[in-house]
């Protein structure tokens, strides 16, 4: 009996030594508190955005955020205030020079933020780009909606909406990436799959409500036969609504926008707007950072990318989308 007892106290010892011995030479042991993934309150990570007043952004800061409190460190959101890539560059440098433990970009321009992005890299700040990407840079992972795929699901709804006829328009933001695959995948969808259906114009809706509105008063003069339009963003899309409230005609229009701020919501609640198209922002602004804090603690493993390269992170994750109606509105308004 007492061979037996002693034979499971060796057995036991062994075990705790084994932990023990784990633990120490884990190498992300410092980085492991009571269970869970934590950081440092000293380490700043930093969000950068354009339009920085925009509501869309609540959502994926939202995410950072959620992200920052769970892994116990502290988060920053900068922005230019405007639609300007000079003034996004200055705040990306700025940031830099606070040598923060990582950044975060959403890029207004894929081609002018370039230096600065790397820049970044080169002082050996982490950088992954979500919401809107910048291709040729060497940010470590773009975060954010398959944007082609998401123009070929709002093809596909305004042609449900339309019985798959008639004249439709894009309103859109050319120049940024993510606008243009939009913007594509609509048109290439309509061409392709809906041989009863035309769209007429793509028009610049800047971004802004008011010049939204405008232009979309404009084409449907323009084209008495139109029936829709697809728009690429939120502001807009809140615009080219009032136009068709405001509009004397009288006709049948089908509005799709995107996003899901307030005032395009209410839209879709009146009937104005048909449907849009909503992304997944808390997931962009959640993951972004859960990808800064593991390459800031080096707690990646390179591992074959989709361009063959090895790679620390998943280069290109969809955060995904939904389609947004006056079925489940209500399941979008902020809680």
């Amino acid at each position: 009996m007492k061979k037996m007892l002693l034979v499971y106290i060796l057995l036991i010892s062994a075990f705790a030594l084994y932990v023990l011995r784990f633990e120490y030479s884990s190498p992300v042991n410092g980085s492991w508190e009571d269970g869970g993934l934590r950081g440092d309150i000293g380490e700043t990570y930093i969000m950068i955005t354009f339009q920085s007043g925009l509501e869309y952004w609540k959502s994926p800061l939202k995410g950072f955020e959620d992200a920052g409190d769970a892994l116990g460190v502290t988060v920053e959101y900068r922005g230019a205030t405007r639609y300007d890539a000079k003034e996004q560059t200055t705040v990306i440098e700025q940031a830099i020079a606070r040598k923060p433990a990582g950044i975060a970009i959403s890029a207004i321009d894929p081609k002018s933020l370039i230096p600065a992005i790397n820049k970044a890299l080169d002082a050996d700040i982490p950088v992954v780009l979500f919401d809107a990407d910048a291709p040729g840079s060497r940010a470590y992972s773009f975060l954010g909606t398959d944007n082609y795929k998401a123009g070929v699901t709002a093809a596909d709804k305004m042609a449900e909406l339309m019985a798959r006829e008639g004249e439709v328009a894009v309103l859109t933001l050319p120049g940024q990436q993510n606008h243009e695959e939009r913007t594509k995948g609509f048109r290439d969808t309509i061409e392709q799959r809906y041989p009863s259906m035309k769209v007429v114009e793509v028009a610049d809706g800047h971004g802004d409500a008011m010049v939204s509105r405008d232009e979309t008063l404009r084409m449907m003069k323009a084209h008495p036969k139109l029936a829709g339009i697809f728009v690429t963003e939120a502001t807009g899309g809140a615009g080219a609504g009032e136009a068709v409230q405001n509009s004397s005609e009288g006709r049948s229009f089908k509005i799709i926008s995107f996003d899901t701020n307030k005032a395009t919501l209410d839209m879709i609640k009146s009937g104005t707007i048909s449907a849009t198209i909503a992304q997944g922002t808390w997931n962009m602004g959640y993951w972004s950072l859960q990808y800064l804090f593991h390459l800031h603690h080096q707690l990646t493993v390179p591992a074959p990318s989709s361009s063959g390269e090895n790679a620390p992170l998943p280069v290109t994750v969809d955060t995904g989308i939904s389609v947004v109606t006056s079925v489940n509105v209500d399941d979008y308004y902020a809680k």
